[in-house]
């Protein structure tokens, strides 16, 4: 895991601890209020929300407990393409260029251009290094890039 996505989780569990979980307590207080509760839906509502936030917070820190944190920045950049960096990659059929860091598989999204270390693209770029060029397996066949930036941000 990098070190931004550690404490995004971070973040997210003070969130459920701090503001989601005590918001949820005071809902099915106040479902309890209305009387019966075998036909009350906000209290089953408040109870099904407290379930998924109570898990969600098993969930990270479980992830963080068993984390490995790997921060680039303190890395010397070597060009090297490894685990958190951000690589600048160019399809040498249409030469357009792309950047993707290489994330965990929990802080991975693609909309941000953060992909996985598990994927297809992160894969074939693992290991290589600045101006090298790869040939990445995807959907629409085997593509050429090269590498044409390597930061460890």
């Amino acid at each position: 895991m990098t070190a931004r996505g550690a404490a995004m989780l971070r973040d997210e569990l003070n969130e459920l601890k701090t503001k989601t979980r005590p918001r949820i307590i005071e809902s099915i207080a106040e479902a309890r209020e209305h009387g019966d509760l075998k036909e009350n839906a906000e209290y089953h509502a408040a109870r099904e929300q407290q379930s998924f936030c109570e898990g969600r917070i098993q969930d990270i820190e479980a992830k963080l407990s068993n984390a490995q944190i790997i921060d680039v920045t303190r890395m010397e950049n070597t060009g090297k393409v490894i685990f958190g960096t951000t690589v600048t990659i160019m399809n040498l059929e249409t030469s357009k260029e792309t950047t993707y860091r290489i994330v965990g598989d929990d802080e991975a999204d693609i909309k941000k251009n953060l992909i996985s270390v598990n994927s297809p693209i992160a894969r074939g770029l693992i290991g290589k290094e600045l101006d090298d060029v790869v040939n990445i397996a995807t959907p629409n066949g085997t593509v050429e890039f090269e590498i044409t930036e390597v930061e460890y941000v």
